[in-house]
């Protein structure tokens, strides 16, 4: 599978960089033994474990009820808070320790 995009130009590229960008999106893919040329049964396989991690990374929407003081701190992290609380949990999760330590 092929995934083309677009570049938008946001001022932080020059034009020789544009025009370097069109010249190498025109050259022919050359194959060599650090990149050898996939078979058909190995970008299946590819795919396949591509497929699997995706749903392993889908998130879950849940309700958590937090204190004011972790809500406050959580966000005083900044955009992306919920992330990182999901970080955290995921780490604490995994150590059963901490499982123990607050049953």
């Amino acid at each position: 599978m092929v995934i083309r995009t677009t570049l938008e130009e946001r001022g932080s590229i020059t034009q020789e960089e544009i025009e370097m960008l069109e010249r190498a999106s025109t050259m022919p893919i050359t194959f060599d033994e650090d990149s050898p040329e996939l078979s058909k049964t190995e970008l299946k396989e590819f795919c396949r474990i591509s497929d699997e991690n995706r749903l392993e990374r889908n998130k879950q929407t849940v309700t958590l009820r937090l204190s004011p003081q972790a809500l406050r701190k959580a966000k005083s992290l900044g955009k992306g808070y919920t992330s990182v609380l999901s970080r955290i949990l995921e780490v604490a999760l995994r150590n059963n320790d901490v499982i123990r330590h607050y049953l």
